[in-house]
């Protein structure tokens, strides 16, 4: 889904002066998937996974440790949670019956999701939320909590917006919790996890090279927050041509990864020393790592130093938890 894929991207640029810390539900509805759940979500704080439910086990399940002061300061809020979940389930397969009619769909695998959420800069205390869905992989409807207004993209979407756009009260209600309540669930989580959501692990950087006419890969793996700054320079200007940025991945250990390639097909071999990769994260110095051919790993088996002088392995393990009041759907589609 393009949004909501595109909300999960690094964005790439110039200084880490502050962290933007987002907490994120995800809505999974499927139709024709024998082997998965009618319905999965799925709660996450700065990337990390805190809470999961699918209707099979129709259980809500905390993922984290640090998840037992919130049950402990609310003790109903597993059965509270987990009925929220199983009426937003309702809802959402409800919904996959009503578009399957309105995309003239009688049978095969269909897709429909939702994501929600807030973020919150800790360096000026400024706050932005979201609320959108999607089916099949493309966007379907969206809130705009500026004129509280539903936006459909696609035909289908409308008679949806239609009625959404009458639910002025529930409108309003999702603007409160998007931009105050689920901000303040958002602070707290941070402070009952403050020991691992907090902590910041310095990047392991690398140069990869499959073959001497490959792009040269500039590798960050190892860091928390998500929230790192790669990019190639020349001269000590940065690139805006030649370079390939990816997304940044999980690692199975909590931390995340990210590349950036470099074409070298424009770049005579005697320039290699006007070019560095740097990687930026808040809390660290800058880890530049410059373009010599005798720190690039490659497929032959040679390895140079990693990019963070030390080359030594280090490992990083996430103990996590957290929760919050889930307001439900505003019904099926």
């Amino acid at each position: 889904m393009k949004v909501l894929t595109g909300l999960l991207l690094l964005v790439f640029g110039h200084g880490v002066s502050s962290v933007i810390h987002s907490m994120r539900f995800f809505y999974t509805g499927s139709s024709g998937l024998s082997t998965f759940p009618e319905f999965v979500a799925v709660g996450m704080v700065d990337g990390v996974q805190f809470d999961y439910y699918d209707s099979n086990t129709q259980r809500l399940v905390l993922k984290q440790d640090w998840m037992e002061h919130v049950t402990r300061d609310d003790p109903e809020y597993m059965e509270r949670e987990t009925g929220n979940y199983l009426s937003d389930q309702q809802a959402i397969n409800a919904s996959i019956g009503t578009l399957k009619q309105r995309f003239n769909q009688t049978g095969g695998i269909h897709i429909y999701q939702r994501m929600f959420g807030c973020e919150w800069d800790d360096e000026d205390d400024t706050t932005d939320g979201y609320e959108q869905f999607g089916y099949d992989g493309e966007d379907f409807i969206a809130l705009d909590l500026k004129t509280l207004t539903w936006v459909a993209p696609v035909r289908q979407a409308v008679p949806t917006k239609q009625r959404w756009d009458g639910l002025r009260g529930y409108n309003e209600q999702r603007k409160n919790y998007i931009t105050k309540e689920c901000v303040d669930w958002l602070k707290k989580h941070l402070a009952y996890g403050k020991s691992t959501l907090l902590r910041t692990d310095r990047p392991r950087v690398s140069l990869l090279q499959r073959s001497p006419s490959s792009p040269v890969v500039c590798h960050a793996t190892g860091f928390f927050p998500d929230r790192v700054v790669v990019f190639w320079k020349r001269d000590g200007q940065e690139l805006q041509e030649q370079v390939d940025p990816g997304e940044v991945l999980p690692n199975h250990d909590g931390t995340f990864q990210v590349s950036v390639d470099l074409n070298l097909k424009a770049v005579p071999q005697e320039d290699w020393g006007k070019y560095e990769c740097v990687v930026q994260l808040k809390g660290i110095e800058d880890i530049s790592t410059p373009l010599d051919p005798a720190l690039i790993r490659t497929n032959g088996g040679k390895t140079g130093v990693g990019g963070d002088g030390g080359g030594e392995h280090m490992s990083y393990h996430l103990h996590l938890t957290s929760s919050q009041p889930l307001p439900g759907l505003p019904g099926h589609c």
